[in-house]
């Protein structure tokens, strides 16, 4: 089973008009949703609100088949984020003072049929709730369970540069696969996210680096495969909402899919075929309007316009 960790909110997205629609999102919720659809067993660790936004983030999730046993409830309001689009792109501003999911608790140990174990984005950075995150990082990844972290950087809301940076180091040696994308590395280099970079996160102890490029595809790094690369899927894009956290997700479901308990040790054939795979869902969730990542027929199915 795959669990994943951290915030989920509501998205209010351009809707014409001078008007904002609601959409719920996320980017561990949005990976979540990604992996169960498809087909993988997934849960979901976070803290939702009692409000009417926290019962329609819990019963997407339900709809979507992600267990969610480990969800916690609380008063507190649901997070936003107010969504600006420019050429198709996503900016965000947020307003997560005081609300519920940054003050998740920690569940303790997983349940023992949990082998893929991930987390990042905002939880990551909102404290209390992401010295909980950080936490179940370590102990699962002492218990042998597969490790994955998508820092997916909101600068805005990261105080101290330096002192996040030193925390993300400190994660490295436990996280079995890293994925995140080019301006996330740029940022967290502060400067150029060039492979002596990726390849310095190796030996600090990451199992493997994936680094996803929007339409220009996605390059991983492993002690033994150095830079293999991975072209986008083409996609009629609507906007980019989701694309990052729908590949996560398939990475995620692919990985279980096919048992892999330690990226590091996939062949060259095995990347071509993961990367792949998350690439066509993720050229399907740039095609809709809002994350609304794939299932797994869509996957099958696609055919490139």
């Amino acid at each position: 089973m795959i669990v994943v960790a951290g915030e989920a909110l509501v998205d209010l997205v351009p809707a014409g008009g001078g008007t904002l629609a609601p959409r719920l999102g996320g980017g561990p919720y949005n990976a979540a949703l990604a992996a169960a659809r498809l087909g993988a067993p997934t849960g979901f660790v976070s803290r939702l609100s009692t409000d009417s936004f926290g019962d329609a983030l819990l019963g997407r999730l339900a709809a979507s088949g992600v267990d969610t046993a480990l969800a916690q409830r609380g008063v507190e309001p649901t997070s936003l984020a107010v969504v600006a689009l420019e050429d198709g792109h996503a900016r965000y501003t947020f307003y997560t003072e005081g609300t519920a999911d940054r003050l998740v608790a920690d569940p303790g140990p997983l349940p023992d049929e949990v082998t893929v174990f991930a987390t990042g984005t905002l939880g990551m950075v909102l404290e209390p709730g992401a010295s909980t995150y950080e936490a179940m990082l370590r102990r699962e990844h002492g218990r042998g369970v597969l490790t994955v972290l998508d820092p997916n950087i909101r600068s805005g809301l990261i105080a101290d540069a330096g002192a996040y940076r030193a925390r993300f180091a400190g994660w490295l040696p436990h996280v079995r696969l890293l994925k995140l994308s080019v301006p996330d590395a740029a940022w967290l280099a502060d400067g150029d996210a060039h492979a002596e970079v990726l390849r310095s996160w190796l030996a600090a102890g990451a199992g493997a680096v994936v680094l996803t490029d929007g339409a220009a595809g996605m390059t991983v790094y492993t002690p033994s495969v150095d830079g293999l690369h991975v072209p986008a899927v083409p996609a009629e894009a609507v906007d980019t909402i989701g694309a990052g956290d729908t590949v996560l997700g398939a990475l995620l479901a692919w990985l279980h899919g096919q048992a892999v308990s330690d990226p590091a040790a996939l062949t060259p054939e095995e990347w071509r075929h993961a990367l792949g795979f998350a690439a066509t869902a993720a050229a399907i969730t740039v095609s809709r309007s809002g994350a609304e990542p794939p299932a797994a027929a869509d996957v099958e199915k696609y055919h490139a316009p």
